[in-house]
């Protein structure tokens, strides 16, 4: 188990929150697919992950992915989750981490550009340098999207940016108009209310 994995199980009670576990893991999982989670946690934000090396690595996005080229949103770097977060729609319970309502919001594969070209690059090295490059192929987003990491840290900063290509649009704003799962067909409301305990 990596270090950033070990912190993603440091910070939770799986058995208790309902989350996947590292140790539960099924290796079955495709390696090269990604999620985009709605989490309405202490903000409403958006966890953008990608499948490298056997885990999910993850970025907490706060205004979610654009698909304007000119927009630059930041992507704050946090713990590896496992490889089945990808499937996890749910509420995680007050007093534990990250508490509050998760909706797969998007997901589906993608492809490596860095690999293609004339000094081809592994996503893991991708990542290590502080660029990475993938075409996605999602249910709400397709294309080209690169990170770009700006500061180093405990939680690095990195940009999120729509690359100019066909799939770019300016005037589309998914993440405002486009509001429930791709799993489930919900809202996040939605979620909450089926997940809440009796009184």
């Amino acid at each position: 188990m990596s270090d950033r994995q070990s912190e993603y199980s440091s910070k939770r009670n799986t058995r208790q929150s309902g989350e996947p576990d590292h140790r539960r893991h099924r290796p079955s999982r495709k390696e090269n697919q990604f999620v985009i989670q709605m989490h309405d946690a202490s903000q409403l934000h958006f966890d953008f992950r990608l499948a490298i090396d056997g885990s999910l690595k993850s970025w907490a996005v706060p205004k979610g992915p654009s698909l304007d080229p000119s927009d630059k949103r930041l992507a704050i770097e946090v713990e590896d989750h496992p490889l089945d977060y990808a499937d996890f729609e749910g509420v995680i319970p007050e007093g534990h981490y990250g508490a509050g309502t998760v909706m797969v919001w998007d997901r589906g594969t993608y492809r490596n550009l860095r690999e293609e070209g004339d000094k081809p690059t592994s996503m893991a090295d991708a990542h290590r340098d502080g660029l990475i490059e993938v075409w996605l192929e999602g249910e709400k987003l397709s294309g080209g999207f690169a990170l770009k990491r700006f500061r180093e840290g405990k939680k690095p900063q990195w940009l999120l940016i729509k690359t100019n290509d066909d799939h770019a649009d300016a005037r589309r704003n998914p993440v405002s108009t486009e509001n429930k799962s791709v799993k489930s067909g919900r809202t996040l409301h939605a979620i909450a209310k089926a997940e809440k305990p009796d009184d």
